[in-house]
């Protein structure tokens, strides 16, 4: 048996977005000079005279942050291509290339060892969020990815589920991201002059690497939602213009062969939205907004949000579709 709790639908797009991450300060080879000045007067006259310029080039640190989009993933025994979504963010202060590499064998902390795909990681080529034909798959030393101070590339980790994980288990598989110019569990430790442009490259907090996990979670029944949206303007057409009211609809269905107990949906209100009230509908029964006998509640805090109780739901109990509105601040 699974439970799902407060499934909130906006948040899907927001959990494990990337860490906003920033480059070690100023870019590797940048030279600082300084040149000391003397003034003094001889008679009517001024005199400066300059020392020597002092120069020293900016060495590289090697620092990386990896991030993941969705931690835990619901798959079913005996899956294929089943994906974990990374971001890889260059948080040093040069130009950077990164050694990938992807493990499913032996991470703690698990039940059940995922099978790594052949080949196993990819290139978000198109830009979809997921694995699909377009994405290049990465071959190490042959498409090693290069980036800037800053820079960021999204990468796909794909497994395989053995038949053998049951209801409940969890499956880790771990990405690492260790920069080509060496890396380090000792921070500061120098690897010579092998930086960016020919500089002295040095392990930043990171030790120049990054490594992250995310899980695969075995479960009899999956819970998706479908959200789609109709504006209807003042002006009776279709336009996002303030005061137009946007209907959200948002259906959600149970597959598989178990039930999710005791499910429930939530969605924050949209940011320079207001919530129209008692628009609040659950397969087209309208809900109150109070916290009262029916399935739905608006609240105002800690966020505007609503709320649906959807109860245990399995394949059989058919899609669930939940309608509200907003309008346009």
């Amino acid at each position: 048996m699974s439970s799902i709790r407060w499934w909130s639908v906006a948040g899907l797009a927001l959990v494990g977005a990337p860490l906003a991450s920033h480059a070690a300060g100023t870019p590797a080879g940048t030279s600082i000079q300084n040149t000391a000045q003397v003034s003094y007067t001889l008679g009517s006259s001024t005199v400066t005279t300059s020392s020597n310029t002092s120069s020293v080039t900016v060495a590289e640190i090697l620092d990386a942050v990896l991030t993941i989009a969705a931690p835990t993933v619901q798959v079913s025994p005996g899956a294929t291509t089943e994906e974990l979504v990374f971001t890889l963010t260059n948080t040093g202060n040069g130009t950077e290339a990164f050694d990938l590499t992807a493990l499913s064998a032996g991470v703690v902390g698990d039940d059940f060892d995922p099978t790594l795909a052949t080949p196993s990681i990819y290139f978000d080529t198109d830009n979809s969020g997921d694995f699909s034909a377009a994405d290049v798959a990465y071959s190490a030393g042959a498409n090693d990815p290069v980036l800037a101070a800053d820079a960021s590339v999204r990468l796909i980790v794909v497994n395989g589920i053995p038949n053998t994980a049951v209801n409940g288990n969890r499956g880790r598989s771990q990405l690492t991201a260790a920069a080509a110019s060496g890396s380090s569990d000792i921070p500061g430790t120098s690897f010579g002059l092998v930086g960016d442009g020919g500089v002295e490259a040095v392990a930043g907090t990171t030790g120049g690497d990054a490594v992250l996990f995310g899980e695969y979670l075995v479960a009899d029944v999956l819970l998706t939602a479908v959200k789609s949206q109709a504006i209807v303007d003042q002006f009776a057409g279709a336009r996002p213009l303030p005061g137009a009211r946007i209907n959200y609809q948002i259906v959600v269905t149970a597959s598989g062969s178990g039930t999710a107990t005791a499910a429930g949906f939530s969605d924050l209100i949209p940011a320079n939205t207001t919530y129209v009230a008692g628009s609040l509908e659950l397969n087209g029964a309208a809900l109150s907004d109070t916290a009262d006998g029916d399935a739905g509640t608006f609240v105002s805090a800690p966020a505007p949000q609503v709320r649906v109780t959807l109860g245990d739901l399995s394949g059989a109990s058919g899609p669930q579709t939940i309608e509200f509105a907003v309008t346009i601040n």
